[in-house]
């Protein structure tokens, strides 16, 4: 107990925060951690560059297959089969592009997209900016809290409201083995991560859920329920906790000049393309199921019915597999939301909460929602919602940001990169304000 409790007050210790980048000069030194990256020369070095930096692509990748993918995704299968997965495939590209804006702003600057906010905004617009970003992270947790709870109560029968206790010491735990937050960490989520893929892997080759997928690769509708349901999906795709965190991860990778800057971003993209890929190959089996499975049903899909309908219609098996998956999902995200917290007031604040403190704080939410006796399907819909309110600030601040040559240097973004960054952050804007006030006016 005593070593993890010096592991607990030692994850994620404030390193001293580098000196600005020049204007111009782009570069911001070593890693404050003192790890450089490896020269890249040869096909070995890259090999090895891009391995190293596919372990933080893989950790802000379990942001996309977070408990409320699960309910969003296999309910728009359920309900209109096939027509919906292109809007995944849709928001896995937009995905992309912004974690590598993210990542490309601390690879280059040195500095967190948190801290960058800090040193090149007001304290008026700096304190709204920690405030909602703190309160993103916390409905983040409520979200893979009642995932994981609903996972450990399908597969051993615990009660709701202790299982969420047990997902909040596990995912400690895992934080406290995985010392800095470093590659065991990365290494450890990235088998959360293959868990999960494998997992729906076996659903999909059991229940054959890829026969006629390609149909739903042409845009189209059926209605405004399913343009709502279009919007959520896309809404909740692109993380603001996990553009906080991929900065920061990249930010421990800073380069020393330009040519190895170029270099780990050339790994970069290999390594986002690799981890995001696989999360969307996941999110598109999870629609694909549902529409083989459940086509054509009218009624909203609960986590429980899910489960039920897999074991009952595809077979033990495949309700066993879902409820790993959602388990694996609930662990590692909460983990990685715990990270993210980490890192958002480090950036904004040059303060640090021990981790301990920050699990119970976050634990509370779910923990009042599961024993008020709330849907747990419905409280993950709802957190989707509030997710949804902190996306254009994190989103606006990374494109201006990667767009300034003071702060990018030579490596500022292109004209294009710019302005399909402004049309992501206008789309996104767009469908989340209009999923909020369909909310607002509807009711979930």
């Amino acid at each position: 107990m005593r070593a993890l409790r010096r592991r607990l007050r030692t994850h994620f210790a404030p390193a001293p925060t580098p000196a600005p980048a020049t204007a111009g000069a782009g570069a911001a030194g070593p890693p404050p951690d003192g790890s450089a990256p490896p020269p890249v020369v040869g096909r070995r070095a890259r090999t090895r560059t891009v391995v190293l930096m596919t372990g933080p692509a893989v950790v802000v990748s379990m942001a996309y297959v977070d408990p409320g993918n699960f309910a969003s995704n296999m309910t728009a299968g359920a309900r209109y089969g096939m027509m919906l997965l292109w809007v995944i495939v849709l928001a896995n590209v937009i995905a992309m592009f912004v974690q590598y804006l993210a990542s490309k702003a601390g690879i280059v600057s040195g500095r967190s997209l948190a801290e960058l906010c800090r040193d090149h905004t007001p304290r008026p617009v700096r304190w709204p900016l920690w405030a909602q970003a703190e309160l993103v992270a916390m409905a983040t947790d409520l979200a893979e809290f009642v995932g994981g709870a609903v996972a450990l109560h399908l597969l051993f029968g615990i009660p709701l409201l202790p299982a969420a206790v047990i997902i909040g010491v596990v995912s400690l735990v895992l934080l406290a083995l995985a010392p800095d937050g470093k590659r065991r960490f990365e290494v450890t989520i990235g088998a959360f991560l293959v868990v999960i893929l494998v997992a729906f892997v076996y659903q999909s080759l059991s229940s054959g859920s890829w026969d006629g997928a390609a149909s739903g690769l042409t845009p189209r509708f059926a209605g405004a329920d399913s343009l709502l349901l279009a919007t959520g999906m896309v809404g909740a795709t692109v993380m603001p906790h996990a553009i906080y965190l991929h900065s920061a991860l990249g930010a421990r990778h800073a380069g020393t000049g330009p040519a190895q800057q170029r270099a780990l971003l050339r790994a970069n993209r290999t390594g986002i393309v690799i981890a995001l890929g696989a999360a969307g190959f996941v999110n598109a089996t999870m629609l694909t199921i549902a529409a083989t499975a459940f086509s054509g049903a009218n009624s909203d899909q609960t986590l429980e019915s899910i489960h039920s309908g897999l074991g009952s219609i595809v077979g033990p098996g495949a309700a066993l597999a879902f409820a790993l998956a959602l388990l694996a999902s609930g662990l590692a995200s909460s983990s990685v939301g715990t990270c993210a917290g980490q890192v958002i007031m480090q950036g904004f604040l040059r303060r640090q909460v021990p981790l301990l403190v920050r699990r119970l704080v976050t634990m509370t939410p779910p923990l009042v929602v599961l024993a008020l006796g709330i849907d747990p399907t419905w409280a993950l819909v709802l957190s989707q919602v509030v997710l949804s309110f902190g996306i254009p600030f994190a989103l606006v601040p990374l494109v201006i940001f990667t767009s300034r040559r003071s702060v990018m240097g030579p490596l500022v973004n292109r004209p294009l990169t710019t302005a399909i960054g402004t049309v992501a952050v206008l789309l996104i804007s767009a469908l989340n304000v209009f999923l909020i006030g369909m909310v607002a006016t509807e009711g979930l």
